[in-house]
C-alpha cells in the first residue's frame, strides 16, 4: 500500500496523493497552522492578503456567507470578527475541520461547520450571499474544478457575490518565476499549479452560472499582491428583477 492511501478515509483521491503530509497528516496539520508558516509559503504576503480579502467580506444583516474548505492561519477567525453574520464552513478533511473549530469556539454558534467535498455540496441551491475561497484553486485538478465552479454557481442566490483569493496569471515577468530553480519547487509542492495558471477563473465562473441559469458581472474588483503574483477578485450576481 502506498502511504497516501492511508489517508483516503472519504476525501478526494488527489488530496490525499498530494496533499496528505500538508492537510491530512496531524503532525503536517500543527505544523502549517502555525501563522510563521503560512506566511512564509505565502512569501510575507499572508496578512496583506487577508485585509484585501475582509475589505470584501459581506456584512449585510442576516447574510449568510460560505467559506469553501478550511484555511490555515488567522482567516477563519478574522471573518467571524469581521462579520456578526452566520459563515457556514465545509471541508473534506476531518483534522481541518476540528483546527477550525477550536480556532472559533468563542463564536461556535456563528460558525457551522461539515464535512463536504467542494465538488459537491449538501446545501440547497441559492442557499448563500457569498461564497469564499481562499487559496483552493490552485490545489485542485482540472475537473475538480470545474465540478467546484458548478456547485459555487448553485448555492449563490442572485445578488450574491463571491469572493477569490489565488495566484494571479501566469507570472512570467515575477522574479520567482523566473529563477529556475524556484519555479521547478513550486511546480513539485503544487502539482496543478501550472495548469491554473493557464486558467481563465471569470470565463469558468461566467460559463458555470449561466449553466445555472444566473448571470455573473464580469469580476467587481480585482487587487493584486506580491507585483501581480497574488490576486483578490470579487464578482458579483445579477439580481433578479
Amino acid at each position: 500500500m502506498r502511504l497516501y492511501q492511508k489517508f483516503l478515509d472519504g476525501v478526494p483521491e488527489y488530496l490525499a496523493r498530494y496533499y496528505w503530509w500538508a492537510y491530512l497528516w496531524r503532525w503536517g496539520i500543527w505544523f502549517f497552522d502555525h501563522q510563521s508558516v503560512i506566511n512564509a509559503i505565502l512569501f510575507g504576503q499572508y496578512d496583506k492578503l487577508l485585509k484585501k480579502s475582509l475589505a470584501q467580506i459581506e456584512t449585510k444583516p442576516a447574510a449568510k456567507i460560505l467559506q469553501l474548505t478550511c484555511v490555515y492561519g488567522k482567516l477563519t477567525p478574522s471573518l467571524l470578527s469581521s462579520t456578526g453574520n452566520e459563515v457556514h464552513l465545509c471541508d473534506a478533511a476531518t483534522g481541518q475541520l476540528h483546527l477550525t473549530r477550536r480556532k472559533t469556539r468563542h463564536v461556535a454558534n456563528r460558525c457551522h461547520l461539515a464535512r463536504m467535498n467542494a465538488e459537491c455540496l449538501g446545501y440547497r441551491n441559492d442557499a448563500f450571499d457569498q461564497v469564499i475561497v481562499f487559496f483552493l484553486f490552485h490545489e485542485m485538478p482540472a475537473e475538480a474544478r470545474q465540478n467546484t465552479y458548478a456547485e459555487i454557481a448553485r448555492v449563490v442566490r442572485p445578488g450574491g457575490s463571491v469572493l477569490i483569493a489565488e495566484y494571479a496569471e501566469t507570472p512570467h515577468n515575477h522574479w520567482l518565476y523566473r529563477i529556475v530553480l524556484l519555479r521547478w519547487l513550486l511546480g513539485y509542492l503544487e502539482p496543478f499549479l501550472h495548469g491554473f495558471w493557464q486558467e481563465d477563473i471569470a470565463a469558468k465562473l461566467i460559463d458555470a452560472f449561466k449553466r445555472k441559469g444566473k448571470v455573473l458581472n464580469e469580476v467587481h474588483g480585482i487587487e493584486y499582491c506580491f507585483a501581480r503574483f497574488y490576486r483578490i477578485m470579487r464578482f458579483d450576481v445579477v439580481a433578479k428583477t
